[in-house]
């Protein structure tokens, strides 16, 4: 199991954007264990170190490549359900005009949200993660391979709907996007910091809904705050597009 969150990686598979051939790759675990002792919690830890090294080791490698071919890269992070799939169709058919735009989606099962990214008019491949509850950096590099990545493009990864192990995980991106929505609790930084203390960006989603929820912004942005103070903020609807201008230009600056 993975020593950082205590999932399984052994069913990663990945799903081309114009084939059905499935190709299993790498990702990281380890044997479960029962770490008592004090011998025991030193080897968790020094599993743990190694396996985010060689993770490093490969965001390494793929940030080589993305700024090779200037392409900006964002790893967008959430809850399950916080509208990050909604966010991107509305994103690409946006900005279709203006730059190539890639996507790499993973969920533990289905393709359903690469297919929703195809139909937008972006080029899309699938990682499913099995029992893995987030994307490596080796599992990445992996798809970047299968993609035809133009120069000057957006690269969208979108992890598995999970606030605690993409937060320890670089992925070689320009930025973690981190995107929570008003049907969330607004204390949800204070509950995940770490999540929140590595995004450069929070987007807080589905605030067409405000007037039926019990949520406050203002806290989420200072409770944000309070974890990170130099992380930005954008409010938006991906039902309206409100908010989205606002977004558009943050990609492009």
């Amino acid at each position: 199991m993975c020593t950082t969150c205590g999932c399984s990686g052994q069913s990663n598979t990945e799903k081309g954007s114009t084939a059905n051939k499935n190709a299993h790759h790498h990702i990281h675990h380890v044997d479960q264990h029962n770490f008592n002792s004090a011998d025991d919690q030193a080897r968790m830890i020094e599993v743990e170190q190694n396996l985010l090294s060689k993770n490093d080791h490969f965001a390494a490698l793929n940030r080589t490549k993305f700024n090779q071919k200037n392409i900006a890269a964002f790893n967008l992070v959430s809850s399950p359900g916080s509208g990050k799939t909604s966010v991107l169709t509305r994103t690409i058919e946006n900005l279709h005009n203006n730059c190539g735009i890639a996507v790499i989606e993973g969920d533990q099962q289905t393709d359903n949200d690469a297919e929703r990214i195809r139909e937008a008019g972006a080029q899309a491949i699938q990682i499913n993660t099995g029992k893995g509850c987030h994307l490596d950096a080796h599992a990445v590099g992996h798809a970047i391979e299968k993609l035809n990545i133009q120069n000057t493009s957006l690269l969208f990864i979108e992890n598995v709907g999970n606030l605690v192990c993409p937060a320890a995980f670089d992925l070689g991106e320009r930025a973690k996007v981190v995107v929570l929505s008003v049907t969330e609790g607004d204390d949800k930084p204070l509950k995940y910091p770490d999540m929140f203390r590595a995004s450069k960006l929070m987007l807080i989603n589905k605030i067409d809904l405000l007037p039926y929820v019990d949520f406050d912004p203002g806290k989420t942005i200072e409770y944000a705050r309070r974890i990170n103070p130099d992380i930005e903020v954008i409010l938006l609807s991906a039902k309206t597009g409100e908010g989205f201008e606002q977004w558009r230009q943050w990609l492009l600056t």
